[in-house]
């Protein structure tokens, strides 16, 4: 599935089960929720913290798309094609980077 698909899937789930989009004001905090539960389950499954009993069954997959979900949401209600600005990004990005990391001693 590519990005604008997603919004679309999004849009028509928003309007026949979410009656409508949270403002957006709403949706950015529901963001920052969600970036703090990856966030959470990054810090205590592969940092240093200790992973309690009751979050090693927390899935980062499904929180990942939680977030995917909230930003989908912001893009839609915003009027921004999301496939577009990630195309423009990763050929900026691209163009920009192309030896960058290639030339850093820290990821050899």
């Amino acid at each position: 599935m590519n990005i604008k698909n997603a919004q679309k899937e999004v849009d028509d789930w928003i309007k026949e089960h979410g009656v409508r989009y949270f403002n957006e004001l709403t949706n950015m905090a529901q963001l920052t929720e969600e970036v703090g539960e990856v966030a959470r389950i990054i810090a205590r499954r592969y940092g240093e913290q200790s992973e309690k009993e009751s979050d090693k069954d927390k899935d980062l997959g499904e929180e990942l798309s939680d977030v995917m979900f909230v930003v989908l949401c912001l893009a839609n209600q915003t009027g921004i094609d999301l496939q577009a600005a990630f195309d423009k990004k990763m050929d900026k990005k691209t163009k920009r980077d192309h030896n960058r990391h290639h030339n850093n001693d820290k990821l050899k």
